[in-house]
């Protein structure tokens, strides 16, 4: 199931589904107070800087993402990039929360000719000894097959915003690919992690490793599991795999693949710094990573911050049995140390697959499904993505094998 781009329509249903939330969720004085902080970007700056970039100055001096946007798009990474710097996390993450992406993709669906969706969904409770549970979405095509390959997601969010049901419709449409790329019965499940403040490290790579087990239980071939995940999400799979190769967890195996977009790989540094064309702000990220590692000497710990760790040794332990993929944009506040992260793999013997797109920004494969113009735009990401896993983990292998 893959649907249209996102439309000045969608906006306007998402903002009715956003509304009550929002009078539920947060306190009417910080919302208030929030509105009226946003008045004058909304109708001063926004306008000005959308009209002036795009029509006033000349094409190579626009930013790279405008130079290659639409007026859709732009207007929407600009409303973006404003939240991101500047939206407290604990009312942007109603944005992302159940509440409203869920019935907004239902909207959407029903928009596209969709009773109901043609894969199924459902909840599953991770029970942690002695620690907070987690719980995650189980997709699949058969619920009642074993599946041939599991996508193992982490969604991103600065560790304070999203949740499995914003990336509901991404994750449907990347199982629709993978099963028209020739996968039997493909699965995703995709972790609903707890957010900062709420609970801080080491509670989110806890409930990430009982993820990853509850995976292992029912497709019990690890090589068959890739670990996948965005931003936050990323940094969370990255922890997972060094977690794994301790010394002291000899009986875990590692996935068969790790597809990474965009990821976070050192929590807090001066290399990650705000961009022209990029959606994030580096200081509302370094506050985010300060949250979630709790201290001062956490951010400097390899399982809170992967980039902190420069064993090479331990990086070839760590790699799955295929290697990696990361996929990320050429302009985003994340791109030196993601580039810094893979010569590190490389030098530490990984097989390593990279895709640096030209102009674009954070996680933009996710942007482009919702966003892009055209349906080959929507899901480039999604497709390339496909096609390196199958290649990784053979899918003919395992049409031959029934896996």
């Amino acid at each position: 199931m893959i649907l249209g781009q996102i439309s000045y329509l969608d906006c306007l249903v998402f903002l009715f589904f956003l509304a009550p939330q929002l009078l539920l969720n947060v306190n009417i004085f910080e919302l208030i107070a929030c509105v009226l902080n946003a008045v004058p970007f909304v109708f001063i700056q926004l306008p000005y800087q959308l009209c002036y970039e795009r029509y006033y100055i000349s094409k190579p001096q626009r930013s790279p993402f405008v130079q290659q946007a639409s007026v859709f798009q732009d207007l929407v990474i600009r409303i973006v990039r404003y939240a991101f710097a500047f939206i407290p996390a604990k009312i942007g993450r109603v944005f992302f929360s159940k509440g409203v992406a869920l019935p907004f993709l239902r909207f959407r669906m029903l928009r596209h000719g969709y009773l109901r969706s043609p894969l199924t969904w459902r909840e599953v409770t991770l029970r942690i000894p002695y620690k907070a549970k987690a719980v995650g979405l189980w997709v699949t095509v058969e619920e009642s097959e074993r599946p041939d390959l599991v996508i193992y997601y982490c969604h991103g969010g600065g560790f304070s915003m999203g949740s499995t049901y914003f990336y509901l419709e991404f994750l449907l449409a990347w199982l629709t690919i993978l099963r028209e790329a020739g996968w039997r019965n493909p699965a995703i499940f995709a972790l609903e992690y707890t957010l900062v403040p709420d609970e801080k490290y080491p509670t989110q790579l806890d409930q990430t490793v009982a993820g990853y087990d509850h995976v292992c239980h029912i497709i019990k071939n690890p090589s068959r599991i890739c670990l996948a995940g965005d931003s936050a999400g990323a940094t969370l799979q990255l922890s997972l795999l060094l977690h794994l190769s301790k010394s002291s967890h000899p009986g875990k195996r590692l996935p068969g693949f790790a597809t990474l977009i965009s990821p976070w790989a050192t929590l807090v540094t001066p290399k990650n710094r705000n961009t022209p064309s990029d959606y994030l702000n580096a200081d509302s990220l370094h506050l985010y990573g300060r949250q979630y590692a709790g201290t001062a000497r956490n951010l400097k710990e390899a399982l809170v911050s992967p980039g902190m760790c420069k064993d090479r040794e331990w990086w070839m332990r760590a790699c799955p049995s295929e290697g990696f993929c990361f996929m990320y944009g050429s302009e985003e506040v994340f791109g030196p140390e993601v580039r810094d992260l893979i010569a590190l793999l490389r030098r530490s013997g990984c097989a390593v697959r990279v895709r640096e797109e030209p102009g674009q920004v954070h996680a933009w494969p996710v942007v482009s499904l919702f966003l892009a113009d055209t349906a080959a735009e929507r899901t480039k990401g999604l497709r390339d993505l496909t096609k390196v896993i199958s290649q990784a983990i053979n899918l003919e292998h395992a049409q031959i094998d029934g896996v």
